[in-house]
């Protein structure tokens, strides 16, 4: 998993906007343990929808919510990416 193109872009992200060590970044490292704070990891959570291009629904993935893995954040990244492709419709809400 730790290659995935997924697990790097967000792992990048991380590094380079949020100056986490590269050796703090693994799958099973969860957001909370990450040394953000919650303004901070809410930031990183719409850093890694715009990266990716994709609105995550809430009720996916709360960033507030104890135990969220990195490995988490890239399932439901992936999931949400392959049913917007499958159903024709851009990975971006519009509100």
């Amino acid at each position: 998993m730790s290659s995935s193109p997924t697990f790097n872009s967000i792992a990048t992200i991380l590094e380079t906007d949020f100056r986490v060590e590269r050796s703090a970044i693994s799958p099973a490292t969860a957001l909370s343990d990450l040394g953000l704070d919650s303004l901070a990891l809410m930031e990183f959570v719409f850093a890694v929808e715009d990266a990716f291009h994709l609105r995550i629904p809430e009720d996916r993935l709360d960033p507030r919510e104890a135990g969220i893995t990195l490995q988490r954040l890239c399932e439901v990244i992936d999931a949400e990416s392959s049913s917007a492709a499958v159903s024709g419709q851009p990975a971006v809400a519009t509100a």
